[in-house]
């Protein structure tokens, strides 16, 4: 299931980038991007991608404001904060 939150693709294309060189440079399949755009990507892979793309995991989202996220279990409103 798409989780709507999620801006992998669109974050990848304002880098001039494309998942194949994403993939390329984390050192995974592009399928494994793909999945991770398609469906619920782990922490760690949001950290990877992030990483390549040289901008915070909090970005890879869109809430909105850029700063706050939902819980998917509760629906409370998490407060993401860039130290």
């Amino acid at each position: 299931m798409s989780n709507p939150n999620l801006k992998i693709k669109e974050a990848i294309k304002a880098k001039g980038l494309t998942v194949e060189a994403v993939a390329k440079q984390i050192g995974v399949l592009p399928s494994a991007i793909s999945q991770s755009i398609n469906g619920n990507p782990t922490v760690e892979r949001l950290q990877q991608i992030a990483d390549v793309l040289e901008i915070p995991v909090y970005r890879l989202f869109d809430t909105g404001e850029n700063t706050s996220l939902s819980c998917p279990k509760c629906g409370a409103r998490l407060k993401l904060v860039e130290e």
